[in-house]
Parts: structure tokens; sequence; C-alpha cells
């Protein structure tokens, strides 16, 4: 005896076989999203894991590498002034000696020449 279903029956059947597949494709859904976000959470925390020490040691690079630099610019400073002190020597030497080493020089040249021009008379 089979009883007699009538077209409201089906749809009604029809409608609770599309939502429970409905539901069932939506938890594969969220159980395929579930996996995807824990897998993304375990990278974010591996990568947070190693960028952490890798920042540090980038800050302690930063501050000795600013530390040398003052330290350079210190000595480019210190170097500039032992130029400029030696340029002011230098040009103090000069003009201390050369004019007394000049004047020698051609006094020795005069003498030179008066004594060869004596030994040819």
């Amino acid at each position: 005896m089979l009883a007699e279903t009538s077209s409201g029956d089906v749809a009604v059947v029809t409608i609770a076989i599309v939502s429970v597949v409905a539901v069932a494709v939506l938890i594969v859904g969220v159980l395929a999203l579930t996996r995807t976000l824990t897998s993304i959470r375990l990278s974010v925390e591996q990568l947070r894991a190693e960028t952490i020490p890798v920042l540090e040691q980038l800050q302690v690079t930063m501050v000795k590498a600013n530390g040398d630099l003052e330290r350079l610019d210190g000595l480019l400073d210190t170097a500039r002034s032992v130029t400029a002190t030696v340029d002011t020597a230098s040009r103090l030497a000069f003009l201390a000696i050369g004019n007394p080493v000049i004047k020698g020089l051609a006094a020795a040249a005069g003498v030179a020449r008066a004594s060869r021009s004596m030994r040819k008379k």
C-alpha cells in the first residue's frame, strides 16, 4: 500500500534533500577553511619566530654601524685638522727656509761661477 504523494510532499522532500546536501557542502567548506586558517596561523607564528631574532640582530647591527660612522666622522675631522696643520707648517717652513736657501744657493752658484772665471784667467 503505497501512500499517495502529492506534489507538495515531493517538494518538501526535495527541499529537505537539497538542504541536507547544502549543509554537507557548507560543512566541508567550513572544515577546509578551518584547516587553511590553521595552516596560515602556524605559518605566521613560524614567520614571527624567525623574524623577531633577525630584526633584533638588525637593530644591534644598526646601532654598531651608527657608532662606527660617528667614530669615522671623528677620524675624518682629525684628518682634516692634521692636513690643515701640515699645510700651514709647510707654508711657514717654505717662507722661513725657502728664501734664505734660495739666496744661499744663488750665492754658491755665484761663487762657483766667479771661481771658474778666476781659474780661467
